[in-house]
């Protein structure tokens, strides 16, 4: 605590200039920074991980557009929260002041909760400020997500951290080396919370940081991963990406990242097995009987003893040969089926179990391919005759 006040908290920026980081946002001539200065700020949300300055942008926001600044967290508050701060938006309204309401985790709350924001936000009683680490497109409903403009944060750099770091151990009184600096920004992943949390339990052991200081207070790199958030489709999608251009280097390192992070190995085994018909296909067919192998593996011994039979998988899969003539034709076929619809099937290739059924000509000229010529017979309904789908 420094002048009663938690350390992140005591060095959260008081003007958008002493802002570090999410230069792409915050240049003197991007529209974020006109809107404030032009008092224009219209409800918007932001969007980015943990500690990337999410709550201190809103409050600055208000600040510098002399706005009353009303915070609810998601996790805590429900409609009956939103009314009396909507009545007392109302009043400050008629006397010409602004009210901008900042909702952390703003996916947290359900349908019903969003929608109960929509008319106030059109009829400009408040000004939403919504803050999320979910992709807005999913976690929020879109009538409330079109009435708002989605502004994407980024993880902070090291160099940025470093910063934060360095003011953090002057405000503190302690001296930290310039390895425990680095040290430290990497280990905090983008995030300027747990950057400066780290400093502030290094500073009450000893008065001079160093390295294996840092190294004793985290055993290991916290990770950024959440199962359920962006980040896990977006490692699946790289090692999906990487096995399907054949490097074996960078779809060992997307799995140990997941794995690491505590991803479970069935899921990953469950998109191997996808991965060997989709880009693989007839190309191997070996890559199906491995893929099924190891998600039986996966179920049946879990991890750790798992992790090397995800490891030859992906390899294998990353080496094969690649062919997708089998998903293209799926695809296409399944388009056709939706767009076409229930096309009747010819009368030659219906089950004709009952004598009615042959006398409507079920089963009628039917060529038994084993002992006749089928060359000119059709398989395809009328109206697709001669339609290809598969294209090897």
């Amino acid at each position: 605590m420094i002048a009663g006040l938690p350390l992140a908290a005591y060095l959260r920026p008081k003007k958008l200039e002493e802002v570090v980081g999410q230069t792409h946002i915050l240049r003197s001539d991007s529209w974020l920074v006109q809107a404030i200065k032009n008092d224009r700020v219209s409800s918007l949300v932001f969007w980015g991980p943990p500690g990337s300055g999410k709550t201190t942008l809103a409050f600055l926001i208000a600040k510098e557009t002399k706005a009353d600044f009303v915070e609810l967290s998601a996790t805590e508050s429900g409609v009956k929260d939103l009314k009396q701060i909507v009545e007392k938006a109302r009043s400050g309204k008629r006397l010409g002041v602004k009210t901008i309401l900042f909702i952390d985790e703003i996916h947290r709350w359900n349908k019903s909760q969003q929608d109960a924001l929509l008319p106030q936000v059109e009829n400009g009683t408040i000004i939403l400020i919504g803050a999320t680490t979910e992709n807005p497109s999913f976690a929020l409903n879109g009538a409330l997500l079109s009435r708002l403009k989605v502004v994407l944060l980024e993880a902070l750099s090291e160099d940025d951290l470093s910063l934060i770091i360095k003011r953090a151990a002057k405000v503190l009184q302690v001296k930290i080396k310039v390895e425990a600096v680095r040290l430290a920004a990497r280990l905090a992943n983008g995030d300027a919370r747990r950057a400066i949390g780290l400093i502030e339990e290094a500073a009450s052991w000893q008065k001079i940081i160093d390295a294996s200081l840092i190294k004793d207070i985290v055993n290991k790199p916290n990770l950024l991963y959440d199962k359920s958030g962006e980040e896990h489709y977006n490692l699946i999608s790289a090692l999906h990406k990487s096995m399907r251009g054949n490097n074996p280097d960078a779809s060992l390192y997307y799995l140990a990242r997941m794995l690491e992070a505590g991803e479970d190995p069935v899921y990953i085994a469950r998109r191997l097995v996808r991965f060997a018909s989709e880009d693989i296909g007839l190309a191997n067919n070996s890559a199906a009987m491995l893929t099924e192998a190891v998600f039986a593996a996966c179920k049946n011994i879990g991890m750790p003893e798992c992790g090397v039979h995800l490891a030859h998988a992906v390899v294998y899969l990353a080496k094969s040969p690649k062919s997708i003539a089998v998903y293209a034709a799926f695809n296409e076929a399944m388009a056709e089926v939706r767009n076409s619809g229930n096309l009747p099937v010819p009368l030659h290739l219906r089950n004709a179990p009952t004598k009615l059924m042959k006398d409507l000509g079920y089963g009628k000229n039917y060529k038994y391919t084993p002992l006749e010529d089928d060359s000119n017979q059709e398989y395809l309904p009328a109206a697709l005759k001669g339609r290809k789908f598969f294209k090897p």
